[in-house]
């Protein structure tokens, strides 16, 4: 009987195959790196943020594309199932700020090394250096896989786990998507998320380097709002990132254009008593210049840039503040306002917005609709979270069913050669 073929290495992958054998079926994992686990390496910035320790309602309010295709995911695999699996497999977990998960060793060569250790012991064959080219099809089944040296490997079943486009050092080359649009699957047009936005104000970039905390970010289409969240953010030289602007992307419309970005410098304060302490804080200083007093509320690099962007003389006095501007100076320190121009690169992204259309895809199991022994897992389909671990939760959750699936299907299947 020939095997159930995982197409890529990475979180999902690695997941699929182990569940698949794990479920009886035999199994051959095909990854076109020297390694498994290539991009698990470098989340995390290489502590491996591997999940988050939260339930699933929780979970799924960090999903903002297509949430509810997860359910049946996170039921049958859960964070709280994947912290087990690596504790179990001599991989210790700690659960750090925010519920992150990470190994204890802060070493993600640890989870791939316990994975590999798994799928060993459970008989996964694992084909490394071996590129995937082509599905082969008969009517509504795959046959087979065709590889880059014309190779053709018989297949019961295709779990296709080949990741997006991000990070494409790590192999993921956008190939996944042409194969399920050639098996005749649906594809959102991928785009980055999780990733930094250039701004059409330049000032951003003269303040490079410096991160704001305890701030609120809001995402704003016109008047709505898409978007809004307490944390921290960057400046930097094509405009902001840190954790508040990558989740932001998240929420971006396909088309950022008209899109705006609010930030309160004061989340803590009302307007009424943000103008009060101004109206304090003046009246005491006298004819100190204006961004000097300003940099007692501001970083200093910014407060020397703060009048200018309210609007008001570089050169006033906190003497010379009239109401008008006082107020002025008290609305732009609750409502910073900066436009949205571009997403950055791909390349320079988290993960990949968009992919297989999930309408597509069996949630109950992660099976095409279109063909019977075709599976997808990962980020191929088109679902994304914040940050924080969900995204590989995603991955490791829709592969481990998507392998349990294919290999309970295997078993009702009587195959001709095994006759």
């Amino acid at each position: 009987m020939p095997d159930i073929l995982v197409i890529g290495g990475g979180a999902a992958g690695m997941a699929a195959a182990l569940f698949a054998a794990r479920g009886g079926a035999p199994v051959t994992l095909l990854e076109r790196n020297e390694k498994l686990g290539k991009k698990v390496y470098i989340t995390g910035k290489g502590r491996c943020n591997l999940t988050n320790d939260c339930d699933r309602d929780a979970f799924l309010l960090q999903v903002p594309r297509n949430p509810r295709f997860l359910y049946g995911a996170l039921h049958f695999f859960s964070p709280q199932d994947m912290m087990s699996l690596l504790e179990h497999a001599g991989c210790p977990v700690t659960v750090q700020r925010g519920r992150r998960v990470f190994p204890a060793s802060e070493k993600a060569s640890d989870v791939t090394r316990a994975l590999a250790g798994l799928m060993h012991d459970a008989g996964v064959k694992v084909r490394l250096n071996t590129t995937v080219r082509a599905l082969v099809t008969e009517g509504n089944r795959i046959t087979a896989v065709r590889t880059e040296d014309g190779e053709q490997i018989p297949a019961s079943a295709v779990i296709l786990c080949t990741g997006g486009y991000s990070y494409p050092a790590t192999g993921s080359t956008g190939d996944g998507y042409r194969f399920a649009a050639e098996a005749g699957h649906d594809v959102k047009k991928p785009s980055p998320v999780l990733v930094g936005l250039e701004t059409v104000e330049g000032w951003p970039r003269s303040l490079q380097g410096l991160s704001l905390r305890n701030v609120t970010l809001t995402l704003l289409q016109g008047r709505k709002t898409l978007y809004s969240e307490l944390g921290e953010m960057l400046f930097t030289h094509f405009g902001v990132s840190g954790p508040l602007v990558l989740e932001a992307s998240c929420h971006l419309p396909d088309n950022p254009a008209g899109t705006s970005l609010l930030i309160d410098l004061k989340p803590g304060l009302s307007p009424e008593q943000l103008d009060a302490r101004l109206l304090r804080d003046f009246a005491a200083s006298g004819k100190k210049q204006l961004q000097t007093e300003l940099s007692t509320l501001l970083p200093a690099r910014l407060a020397e840039l703060f009048p200018r962007l309210s609007g008001l003389p570089e050169s006033l006095r906190c003497s010379q503040v009239t109401a008008a501007q006082r107020r002025q100076l008290a609305e732009t320190l609750k409502a910073l306002p900066l436009h949205i121009q571009a997403c950055r690169p791909v390349a320079e992204a988290i993960v990949t917005r968009g992919g297989v259309n999930v309408r597509e895809v069996d949630p109950a199991s992660m099976r095409s609709r279109l063909l019977t022994n075709l599976y997808f897992a990962g980020e191929l389909l088109d679902v994304d979270a914040h940050t924080g671990g969900f995204n590989l939760q995603i991955a490791w959750s829709t592969g481990a069913l998507a392998g349990h699936a294919a290999a309970e299907a295997e078993k009702t299947i009587i195959h001709p050669e095994a006759l």
